[in-house]
């Protein structure tokens, strides 16, 4: 055993008692991935299969607060044991336990709840649900997609009235913790579907890739065209598009929390794919571009990459004004950063939604009078899909209806048939 995971331990500790938070999980990150990482606790052999070769994954791992109001705190680290494997998954076959006793404790101690308040993360309680049965008619597949990257399983939702017909297809990116079923059950983006006949997928972040099943927005490499997640998110587009009928121009793309960070990525990066971009308590695209200025980020807004001008993907964006886990100049942000470049004339209004909540829009239209931004501010409402039901995880049911403000955007915003992807 050697003397650096202790001293990892107390410059951790050091780190957090002058409240440079940030730096403390930084730090036991490093500690915790290097030449011999953990297992992942709930981890299959098939999920290992999803991590591309030489790739270690990054991670914003938290735990949700146990009260409204309370504070978002890292994971408190239960290690089974046997005689034959103290610390469980944490020991190689030989029984060596690979993360130092001094250091579990540490992370335990750090477990608590309110040990260190003001720590928020992209994460959230997943909710364990029967599925509700599906219209007669309706299909709702699990299917698989992979390139050099890796792969990525996702659920797609094709409605009873799809027979063949062009059809639009909306992707949607669950946040931390959640499952395609639970975002779908959240967000009722499916019942929309039903309504108004169009596609519904839902890309499934795997466990080796992220601990909490975030998409890894922070990453500089998951941030880039063709690169990473956005190459698997943009392949998982292209195969629907190739197995069904997608209306030409009508391919759009939303998310939730790290879902809506990555949304606001693959609008950046595949402005010829996606028509629009609906960004949900998310951030801009290159708003961090590691784990201590993801946490940056999330507290205090990042700074965002306008990168080279790009024709304007159209983008609404909803944000509660007292989110917790995403500062709301986030939203601000990502309006900005779509907005970037064009001379938009924007008008505000404000209103109240059946459910309670008051919120301002704004809408941001070009010379013609056509709207190329919305942005809702939700106030009084905090990390959660507006509008959303109760049996999904993360939702403000009380909240204007998100899913189908987003797709009353969505459809006024076809591409242009000369600017659709091949």
């Amino acid at each position: 055993m050697t003397m650096k995971p202790n001293l990892n331990m107390l410059e951790a500790t050091r780190l957090t008692r002058e409240g440079r938070l940030a730096e403390a999980m930084t730090l036991l990150q490093g500690g915790l991935t290097g030449d011999h990482p953990p297992a992942t606790s709930g981890g299959s052999s098939e999920d290992a299969n999803h991590r591309p070769a030489g790739r270690t994954a990054r991670i914003i791992d938290m735990v949700p607060p146990r009260s409204r109001g309370g504070a978002w705190t890292p994971p408190k680290f239960n290690f089974p044991h046997s005689a034959s494997n103290p610390l469980g998954d944490l020991a190689g076959a030989s029984g060596q336990a690979q993360v130092p006793e001094t250091l579990r404790g540490f992370l335990e101690r750090m477990g608590q709840p309110g040990s260190l308040p003001g720590l928020d993360g992209l994460v959230g309680p997943g909710a364990a649900r029967t599925p509700d049965p599906l219209p007669e008619g309706a299909r709702f597949e699990e299917r698989t997609f992979a390139n050099e990257a890796g792969s990525r399983t996702y659920k797609l939702y094709i409605p009873s009235g799809y027979t063949g017909q062009p059809v639009p297809l909306v992707v949607m990116l669950h946040g931390c913790t959640q499952s395609p079923d639970d975002f779908a059950a959240g967000t009722r983006m499916n019942e929309l579907a039903e309504e108004q006949t169009f596609l519904v997928a839902y890309p499934a972040q795997a466990q080796s890739a992220n601990v909490s099943k975030c998409w890894n927005w922070f990453n500089t490499a998951d941030q880039q065209r063709d690169r990473g997640e956005p190459s698997l998110i943009a392949g998982i587009t292209r195969q629907i598009m190739r197995d069904l009928s997608v209306a030409p121009g009508r391919v759009y793309v939303a998310g939730l929390s790290a879902g809506g960070a990555a949304a606001a990525i693959m609008g950046s990066a595949y402005p010829d794919l996606y028509a629009a971009v609906g960004v949900h308590s998310g951030l801009a695209c290159g708003a961090a571009r590691d784990m201590p200025s993801a946490f940056a980020a999330m507290r205090q807004g990042g700074a965002p990459h306008q990168g080279e001008a790009k024709q304007p993907v159209p983008t609404i964006v909803f944000h509660g004004d007292r989110d917790t886990t995403v500062n709301p100049i986030n939203g601000d942000q990502v309006a900005a950063q779509s907005g970037a470049g064009s001379d938009l004339r924007t008008t505000v209004s404000r209103g109240q939604a059946s459910g309670g909540i008051n919120y301002t829009r704004a809408v941001a239209c070009d010379d013609n009078g056509h709207p190329m931004l919305e942005h809702w501010v939700l106030h009084g409402a905090g990390h959660a899909w507006s509008g959303g039901s109760p049996s999904g995880s993360y939702t403000e049911p009380r909240g204007p209806d998100a899913s189908r403000e987003m797709m009353r955007f969505f459809l006024e915003h076809p591409k242009p048939a000369a600017a659709s992807p091949v």
